[in-house]
């Protein structure tokens, strides 16, 4: 490439770079070159940005304006994470617990090669290897993505499945076929939400005829097997898992119930995001009277670990 050349394309790319038009012909005439000149100069700059796209994460592109009769420069979008972007998931990743130590650092490096521009990739390493390197994994010590996998893909389309399941109360392993409706994420777990057809099974359950779906971690699944056999939900009584995860605490299930309490802490926002479905009926002199519908029997742990600072608890 001659210098004409070099000067010409770096002149034209700084001028696409500062958000001016180029005219292929007032760039011909300004070069002394012929228009086809200029369109190999653009398709040059065009190959440029792709080939730089993996280094920058952003997709630019040279486009002709029919209006304006020019070239423009337009980001398409970006398509990595921002350096705050990824290290906040990083974050929330290695704050989760969800993931033995090794598939855990196999995640980040995937997520940070794949979603960080290169240029930033030892910076965001660096500011999250500390805590990576002091990761306490899971006590279970379960390898269960597969199986997670496998669930979900039960769930799309519509299958039972047959789970081999460690029950918490007594370690022992029972065999249960399920309707798989959601899997779930809380306090260092993935869950299955799932529907039991056997009468002879739901005799035993605290409610009778409950209408809201079991409740297994998916790490104490031993063994897991597909189904042929489909079913079929309506739409109209779909599971939605965001209404369902609005009232349930640490993944207890049980019944629809509504819980009155009074709370004399000093921010009422935590207890309003830790119970979404919670509602302020009264505040006086910094005390409130909070309403919330939940399921199951888990909002007694969290009510307990309050302490005093929630009192008259009342439920109906």
């Amino acid at each position: 490439m001659d210098s004409g050349k070099i000067d010409r394309v770096l002149a034209i790319y700084t001028k696409l770079m500062g958000g001016y038009l180029v005219n292929k012909a007032e760039e011909a005439q300004k070069y002394g070159v012929n228009e086809r000149t200029i369109q190999r100069d653009i398709d040059d700059i065009r190959n440029f940005m792709e080939s730089d796209m993996e280094n920058t994460g952003i997709i630019n592109s040279v486009v002709y304006n029919r209006i304006e009769k020019g070239y423009r420069l337009e980001q398409i979008y970006q398509l990595k994470l921002t350096n705050a972007e990824v290290l906040a998931i990083c974050k929330i990743l290695l704050d989760s617990r969800a993931f033995l130590k090794e598939e855990m650092s196999g995640i980040l490096e995937k997520l940070i090669s794949c979603c960080v521009p290169k240029k930033n990739q030892k910076l965001v390493t660096e500011l999250i290897r500390n805590e990576e390197f002091h990761y306490v994994e899971p006590r279970h010590k379960t390898k269960f993505l597969d199986t997670m996998w496998d669930i979900g893909q039960a769930i799309r389309n519509c299958r039972y499945i047959e789970i081999d399941y460690e029950r918490t109360k007594d370690k022992a392993v029972v065999t249960r076929k399920v309707k798989p409706v959601a899997i779930m994420f809380s306090e260092y777990y993935f869950y299955l939400t799932a529907f039991i057809d056997d009468e002879e099974i739901r005799k035993d359950f605290d409610v009778i005829n409950d209408s809201f779906p079991t409740i297994y971690r998916i790490d104490r699944i031993k063994g897991l097997k597909v189904l042929d056999e489909g079913f079929h939900i309506p739409y109209s009584s779909r599971f939605e898992e965001g209404e369902f995860r609005k009232r349930v605490q640490f993944m207890y299930g049980g019944k629809l119930q509504r819980v009155k309490f009074e709370y004399c802490g000093s921010d009422i926002d935590a207890i309003l995001d830790r119970l979404p479905t919670a509602k302020i009926l009264d505040e006086d002199n910094g005390t409130y009277i909070v309403s919330a519908e939940v399921f199951g029997k888990g909002i007694d742990m969290w009510l307990r670990s309050q302490g005093n600072l929630i009192t008259n608890v009342k439920y109906k």
